[in-house]
């Protein structure tokens, strides 16, 4: 008998998406279609009192956009905060959410007085392009048959094809437009640069930073971008440049790893015909062609000593001459400049010049590791996927399996090693779901993963010899435990009476680097 109950429900569901996709492809007149779609899924999917909810960007909760069974006064005001009600959850976690029985729910609001107590109730998330957009909540004409979780995949499958039309939507009201009011808008070219939309992330961290890019973002500041190789710092120095008012002008990018000195001071300044061997044409410079924009140089601390004494006579004069030349050219160029590497113990070891350390730490940007943001995971897992998915030309999915195995990893890669790790899963997969056994983890880099480690210059693996004043390091402060440096760096102090210049003894360190630490780190410093 329950076989029977599947399999018919199985036909129904698949002739409602016949239907749904035909009503789909009918008109962008996306209110229109919503309304269309609800009435379709009570006519032929026994789904009744279908609601979809629209995002509010600015506002950040949720308005109802369509319901069916009610006049349009009677829900144009009904919105949900995140957290608020049933629906409001699905603003929180971004996941589907059922009940067998609406009157056994308690955080059920009942605000638009439609639902039915007696009967399940089923809301799942609308994504588009990998971001919540919107909440599609159903109620099952029946009382809970046991094929309650056949019905919720069911309707996660109309919420994505509702999510592709709300794509397809918006791009058409974009295009719209931008052709109305080409005039007034940035070029086309302006447009689709990237800012803020491949920076993913809701956690304290992510949020303090977003701030930070809004604030530099005005001025025409040099900003050092800091942490983890893999972390992103290169959509950083992105979002800084096209919100910033030099967003029309040219923003060119080098990294100085990738190049000898020789090569990299011609990279940089340009040169003149004749100037060395092979030197056929004269040349701009990167500095040159960056001249009204943004330069953004990556790995600077991989520079010689050498070079660092040119670069920052450019930086203090905004001048420059061509190798080869001897004229001098004036340059408006606003630096972002970005390393994994600790800054701090390169100066005190003479191998990066303090003169140019202060002039590029004008205003630091530390970002964390993914390690210390797993909150942030399931979004940026998603936002990876929907940018795979494009390029396969199919949808990927995460099973609740996967995501949790995603969480039990450390990520010393980072970003850029959860983006390898669901690139080779989602090639492993047949059908676009993937699971936790396409989860491959390099198990070596897992181990190493984790030490705890910062968004910033790593604490040293071994003492200073220095601490020869008697004063022993107790286990909750050394290198390598299952400590944060955080609280590390805070049992050193406590252990050294709140004096700096002791707790960096017990640590290895120096002055200057715990000094940065105390102030990266946002650790009050107690007076004893």
């Amino acid at each position: 008998m329950s076989e029977s109950r599947s399999e018919s429900l199985l036909q129904s569901q698949f002739e409602t998406l016949l239907r749904v996709s035909q009503v789909l492809s009918r008109s962008l007149d996306f209110p229109l279609t919503l309304r269309e779609v609800l009435r379709t899924l009570e006519i032929s999917g026994h789904l009744s009192r279908g609601l979809v909810g629209v995002v509010d960007a600015d506002a950040g909760d949720l308005s109802v956009h369509a319901v069916h069974g009610l006049e349009d006064e009677e829900f144009e005001s009904v919105r949900y905060r995140p957290g608020e009600g049933l629906i409001g959850t699905i603003l929180d976690g971004g996941r589907s959410c059922a009940v067998a029985r609406l009157g056994d729910e308690p955080r059920f609001l009942n605000r638009l007085g439609l639902y039915e107590r007696d009967l399940p109730f089923i809301a799942v998330p609308i994504h588009v392009g990998g971001r919540l957009q919107g909440v599609l909540a159903v109620q099952p004409d029946e009382p809970d048959d046991g094929l309650l979780d056949e019905r919720v995949r069911f309707v996660e499958m109309l919420a994505n094809l509702i999510g592709q039309n709300v794509r397809l939507a918006l791009a058409a009201t974009h295009e719209g437009k931008a052709l109305n009011g080409e005039r007034d808008a940035p070029p086309r070219s302006i447009r689709h640069r990237p800012g803020f939309v491949n920076l993913v992330g809701h956690s304290i961290a992510m949020l303090r930073i977003f701030d930070q890019i809004r604030m530099v973002s005005k001025w025409p500041t040099t900003v050092l971008v800091r942490g983890e190789t893999g972390t992103g710092k290169e959509l950083i120095a992105n979002a800084i440049h096209y919100n910033s008012p030099r967003a029309r002008g040219p923003y060119v990018r080098l990294n100085c790893a990738s190049l000898p000195e020789n090569l990299l001071e011609s990279e940089l300044f340009g040169h003149e015909k004749g100037a060395f061997t092979g030197a056929v044409n004269s040349r701009k410079g990167r500095f040159e062609m960056a001249d009204g924009g943004t330069l953004f140089l990556d790995e600077i601390g991989d520079i010689s000593p050498a070079f660092q004494a040119k670069l920052l006579r450019v930086l203090q004069e905004g001048e420059l001459e061509r190798v080869g030349s001897g004229r001098t050219l004036k340059l408006d160029v606003r630096l972002i400049a970005a390393t994994h590497r600790d800054l701090e113990a390169a100066v005190d070891a003479g191998d990066f010049r303090e003169d140019l350390y202060y002039r590029l730490n004008v205003m630091p940007i530390l970002l964390p590791p993914l390690r210390d943001r797993l909150e942030d995971l399931p979004k940026i897992a998603n936002h990876l996927l929907d940018r795979l998915g494009g390029m396969q030309r199919r949808p990927l999915r995460l099973t609740a399996g996967a995501q949790r195995r995603l969480a039990q990893h450390h990520w010393p890669g980072n970003v850029r090693e959860l983006e390898n790790c669901l690139e080779r899963a989602a090639v492993m997969s047949e059908s676009g779901d993937i699971d936790a056994d396409l989860i491959r983890i390099d198990r070596t880099r897992e181990r190493a993963g984790r030490r705890p480690m910062t968004s910033g210059p790593m604490l040293p693996a071994t003492r200073n010899s220095a601490a020869d004043d008697g004063e022993g390091a107790d286990e909750s402060i050394a290198p390598g435990g299952e400590k944060s440096e955080r609280e590390r760096v805070i049992a050193a102090l406590e252990q050294a009476g709140w004096v700096q210049a002791r707790a960096a003894r017990l640590l290895g360190m120096t002055p200057r680097q715990i000094a940065y630490r105390v102030q990266i780190l946002n650790i009050e410093v107690k007076q004893m």
